[in-house]
Order: structure tokens, then C-alpha cells, then sequence
């Protein structure tokens, strides 16, 4: 779980000038955020496997996330985290603990699995490779790299596979510095299912209140 925090959190967004961008790798990444944004709501369950510079594999993680604009719940081995777009709650089962913190959109330290779908919109230059498959689905495959303070990211580089036909994030690989590599597995993405959006709100009614750390101002 710690594991996959510190991965969705290193990729902090910050701008780039679109002119300096691969032409095709672009189009591609437009009409991907614009299917992307088309989508009410978004279900996926995902795995992220983590190799050794060795390519052997070290760990394996699954989890589930749904989102609907600014609201989240991610569900990872030993923890929920949920958003109703104001707050966010992180129950950590193992320690049988909530914590609750004020959510902000626009903090990009701050946790948001929705940003999983589009990372590369900014922060990044992008540079098409090749048509590749991902199991039997045809992917366009695009390199992405940091373009702002690369010494303090621990990967130099994230490679995308974005489905030809449906036009959606099938794959990432990010290649960390130490030579690991983190692969993101997207599985069975569902847009516009309906989810109310109480599901989006984590009820503490269960918990004592020596269990509930609130951060909020």
C-alpha cells in the first residue's frame, strides 16, 4: 500500500509548452483526454506489479478505484481512501484508524487516483514509439517524460499504451532511476456506470474517537 501511495503521489503535474510536443503522440493524447472527460464516471480495478532492476518480480498490489469528478474511493490491500470532493478519509484497516484531512483539487501533493487517468496532460513531453500489443489489445505506445524538476522524481521516464479503438489507458511502465520498474495493469474500465454520491462519503460512525486522527483546520 505505502508502496503505491508514494508512486500515484511522485506524479506531481506542473505545465509544459504544448509546441515543444510530438505532433502524433499529441493527437493521441487529446482525443484520450477528451474520451477520458467524456466519462461521467469511471470503475477499474487495476494491478501494480513492481519489478527489481533485474526484471524480476518483487510485489504484486490489485485495488479498485472509482471516480466521479473530484470525488474518489480507492480500495488497496489494508486501506479505503475516500473523497466526496471536499474531504478525504484514509482508513488503514491494519491499524483500525481513520484519518481525515480537507481535501484541495489544486494541491497536486495531495493524493488523487483520478489523476492516474491523465497525467500526461501536463508536466511532461511526449514522444510517440510504435504500435504495440498489450495482451491482444492494439496500443499506441507514447513515452512520457518530467520536464520540471527531474532530481527529485524518482523515475526518469513513464511509458503509456492507450487502446487504438477505445481510446483508454490500458498500460503504464514507469522506469524508476534505481532501474525498477512499476507497471500499472488497468483491468475492465467501465465508464458512466451509475454511483451515487453518498459512495463517495466514509462513514466514521463505527469508530471510536481515539481512532479518528482530524487534521482539518
Amino acid at each position: 500500500m505505502k508502496n503505491f501511495l508514494i508512486i500515484l503521489s511522485s506524479l506531481v503535474l506542473l505545465n509544459v509548452n504544448a509546441q515543444d510536443q510530438d505532433i502524433k503522440a499529441k493527437a493521441i493524447l487529446d482525443d484520450l483526454s477528451k474520451t477520458t472527460k467524456s466519462y461521467k464516471t469511471i470503475t477499474t480495478d487495476f494491478v501494480l506489479t513492481m519489478f527489481n532492476k533485474d526484471k524480476k518480480q518483487i510485489e504484486k498490489q490489485t485495488g479498485k478505484v472509482v471516480t466521479k469528478g473530484l470525488m474518489f474511493k480507492l480500495d488497496i490491500p489494508g486501506n479505503t481512501i475516500m473523497c466526496d470532493g471536499k474531504t478525504i478519509w484514509n482508513h488503514n484497516k491494519d491499524a483500525k484508524e481513520v484519518t481525515i484531512k480537507t481535501f484541495d483539487a489544486t494541491n497536486n501533493d495531495q493524493l488523487n487516483p483520478s489523476k492516474i487517468f491523465t497525467i500526461y496532460e501536463s508536466g511532461f513531453k511526449y514522444k510517440y514509439i510504435a504500435e504495440e500489443k498489450v495482451g491482444a489489445v492494439v496500443c499506441h505506445a507514447i513515452d512520457l517524460y518530467p520536464t520540471v524538476d527531474q532530481g527529485k522524481k524518482k523515475y526518469h521516464s513513464i511509458k503509456i499504451y492507450v487502446d487504438k479503438t477505445k481510446k483508454q489507458v490500458v498500460q503504464m511502465k514507469i522506469m524508476m532511476k534505481d532501474q525498477s520498474t512499476n507497471v500499472y495493469d488497468i483491468k475492465g474500465l467501465k465508464p458512466n456506470l451509475p454511483v451515487d454520491d453518498k459512495a463517495f462519503i466514509f462513514d466514521t460512525k463505527l469508530f471510536k474517537p481515539d481512532q479518528i486522527i482530524d487534521e482539518r483546520d
